[in-house]
């Protein structure tokens, strides 16, 4: 009797999407596409698109040089933070929002 000294992981592979890169970034159970650069004044943004399962998002990765004192580098990642979280809200799907089952109770409602 043979012991086993590895576990083995099976997954099913993902058919690969029209707009993935269909090289070394797409993994087994993820399809990437090409980045998106936006390069702005010694700063750097990067977005993706991935599928992961049957899940699509968008990555964003940021390069944004610091100011070289403490108190303007920790006023320029206060702002990014609060424009990340302005971005995330204006951007976020909300439930119903692509599926045509949004809820407005108010249309329907009379006035007292």
């Amino acid at each position: 009797m043979k012991a086993r000294t590895m576990g083995r992981l099976h997954r099913e592979p993902t058919e690969h999407t029209e707009w993935c890169t269909r090289d070394h970034r797409c993994g087994v159970g993820e399809h990437r596409s090409a980045d998106l650069i936006a390069d702005a004044i010694g700063g750097r943004a990067v977005i993706t698109r991935v599928r992961a399962g049957d899940v699509e998002y968008a990555e964003i990765r940021a390069r944004i040089p610091l100011h070289s004192t403490e108190t303007g580098a920790r006023w320029q990642l206060a702002a990014t933070l609060r424009l990340m979280r302005e971005l995330l809200a204006a951007v976020a799907i909300r439930r119903g929002v692509l599926r045509g089952q949004t809820e407005r109770p108010a249309i329907n409602r009379r006035a007292a």
